[in-house]
């Protein structure tokens, strides 16, 4: 089963590499998924085993998917209406650095009440409404990563980490907020404050060089509604999930259908043309199915790895080798970057019991922490990362120049607060 793994590494590699090898990443990322568990049916010896496994695993593959696909869907069509031009008018500023601050401060607290993922497709959305040339906007969406990534993991409902150690038992909503809020803030300050001083000058107002603006055709009521409608619904999401205890997708559904409906009602007595241009049809096809497909072959391969035992031999590992406590959160949050953080976090959880660890100790804070927060570093490390190098076309290794060496910077500053919090309070 070795070659199980060595296929992930190599898959991840070509993933990697995109723009070296010209071979499209979601291409490479399906195959990787698809040979894996290809790998995984072979090793158990009983293909039907594995299609029960397999079908039992796309359950929660699917329900990522459809978040994934609802969410595009809702901002899509609130674009569709001019809806966003709710905030793009609002921010007057020009100015590059003040821009930075405001994105970042924005992409931060709106993912403590989302989601990473659906906070980075919000502002990517709102972003180029706003700033028209593609590197500025690539470094700015830099910024949004680890604002989303930091935002999140100080609250229950923020990062799927943090809401997994929350229903676990291991930490209580005032607990985790308190303690994450300063060192999720200094996560994203570090690396805010490092790359305010490499921009200069104002976004590109002139006449060529303004941000592409949609002719929208609707009234200034119903961009406002539709706005509200849609970035309410999202809200909603995790109210929903509180309410009835479903999957987060289907609160994302709910709040599409919603959406759906009051568009519907809203353009009936319209013209064909007018209501084609604000259709859930339309939206539908604008929404970018390559990062949909990159998702699924992604989760499928680390599915595989974690059904392999692979991921839970290495959270064994670093007990066995590296012993302290912070060292192993650490270690985990960095590992993160590469393997997704929920099976390492699920495999965490496994592995130290609530007997030896309490709830609200200082491991579960770090693990949140780190979890959450360590996915920056690497543009594929968290769901954020991957959504934006999807819909902004981000290379990888121009991610590792341009944004990791900063990501890492704060996430051992939040790291290093932590640690100096313990030791004097």
């Amino acid at each position: 089963m070795s070659i199980l793994v060595a296929v992930f590494v190599i898959g991840y590699l070509l993933i990697a590499a995109e723009h070296f090898v010209g071979i499209n990443k979601t291409a490479t990322a399906l195959l990787t998924g698809v040979l894996c568990w290809v790998l995984y049916a072979y090793g158990l010896g009983s293909t039907h085993l594995a299609s029960e496994t397999l079908v039992a695993k796309l359950g929660d593959v699917s329900g990522i998917l459809f978040f994934l696909m609802g969410a595009m869907t809702i901002v899509e069509l609130v674009d569709a209406h001019g809806g966003f031009e709710v905030i793009t008018r609002a921010i007057n500023t020009r100015d590059k650095v003040k821009l930075l601050w405001i994105c970042s401060v924005v992409a931060f607290f709106l993912s403590s009440v989302l989601d990473n993922l659906t906070t980075t497709i919000v502002m990517i959305s709102l972003m180029r409404r706003i700033i028209p040339d593609r590197e500025t906007r690539a470094l700015y969406t830099g910024l949004v990563i680890i604002a989303a990534n930091a935002g999140g993991a100080w609250t229950p409902i923020g990062d799927v980490t943090t809401t997994m150690l929350w229903i676990g038992g291991q930490v209580t909503t005032a607990h985790i907020m308190k303690s994450l809020f300063l060192p999720s803030v200094i996560c994203l300050l570090v690396p805010l404050v490092v790359l305010s001083f490499r921009l200069k000058g104002s976004i590109d107002d002139s006449p060529g060089g303004r941000a592409e603006e949609r002719t929208s055709g609707t009234t200034s009521f119903e961009k406002r509604l539709v706005f509200f409608l849609g970035v309410g619904g999202l809200v909603f999401v995790p109210v929903f999930k509180t309410l009835t205890h479903l999957p987060p997708f289907m609160g994302m559904l709910f709040s599409l259908s919603v959406l759906w409906l009051a568009t519907e009602l809203m353009h009936k007595q319209k013209d064909e043309e007018a209501r084609h241009h604000h259709s859930i049809t339309r939206a539908l096809q604008r929404i970018d199915m390559t990062s949909v497909l990159f998702f699924l072959g992604i989760l499928l391969a680390i599915n595989t790895l974690e059904l392999h035992g692979t991921l839970r031999v290495l959270a064994q590992w670093l007990d066995r080798s590296v012993g302290n406590i912070y060292a192993v959160n650490t270690v985990i949050g960095l590992s993160s970057a590469i393997i997704d953080n929920v099976p390492l976090v699920a495999a965490s959880m496994g592995m130290y019991p609530l007997s030896q660890f309490p709830v609200n100790a200082p491991f579960w804070e770090l693990l949140a922490y780190c979890a959450g927060t360590g996915g920056s570093i690497l543009i594929i490390g968290s769901a954020a990362g991957v959504a934006a190098m999807g819909m902004e076309r981000l290379e990888f290794f121009w991610y590792v120049r341009k944004i990791s060496p900063w990501a890492a910077l704060g996430y051992f500053s939040g790291i290093g607060w932590i640690l100096l919090e313990k030791a004097v309070f």
